[in-house]
């Protein structure tokens, strides 16, 4: 098992250069987890990349469809006060927060397209080009 963040979920489901490299994610762990958040950052990306005209609203709903099937039952909740106190510990936003305290929670690793998460949280965090050599 790993935590999954949104930018993971991106790569994989959207084409582009960090694509390959998510999928190298997934086949050595098919089991993500991801606090509930994801789906906000992840229909916000959608949104960036419709009005960047990388996919058309079509494809952004279909693409929306096939995250929620892969992933909408992965969800787990992260406790409010731990968020809070990692955040402040690790000086990462409460967002980044949810996705290592469960990575703690469960002893597992983060993957993240997020560098600067990577330096800050060194200890669950690692880069999707790492995971998935």
């Amino acid at each position: 098992m790993i935590i999954a963040d949104g930018n993971l979920v991106a790569y994989l489901l959207i084409e582009g250069e960090r694509t390959e490299a998510a999928r190298r994610v997934r086949a050595r762990d098919s089991e993500w987890r991801l606090p509930p958040l994801w789906r906000s950052e992840f229909l916000n990306v959608l949104t960036t990349t419709v009005r960047a005209d990388v996919l058309d609203e079509a494809a952004a709903h279909a693409t929306w469809r096939a995250a929620l099937a892969l992933f909408g039952r992965c969800e787990e909740q992260p406790e409010g006060g731990e968020v809070l106190a990692t955040a402040c510990r690790a000086r990462i936003s409460a967002y980044d927060a949810q996705f290592v305290v469960l990575a703690q929670r469960h002893q597992v690793t983060l993957v993240t397209g997020d560098g600067a998460l990577v330096k800050r949280c060194p200890e669950v965090a690692v880069s999707i080009e790492a995971f998935g050599q």
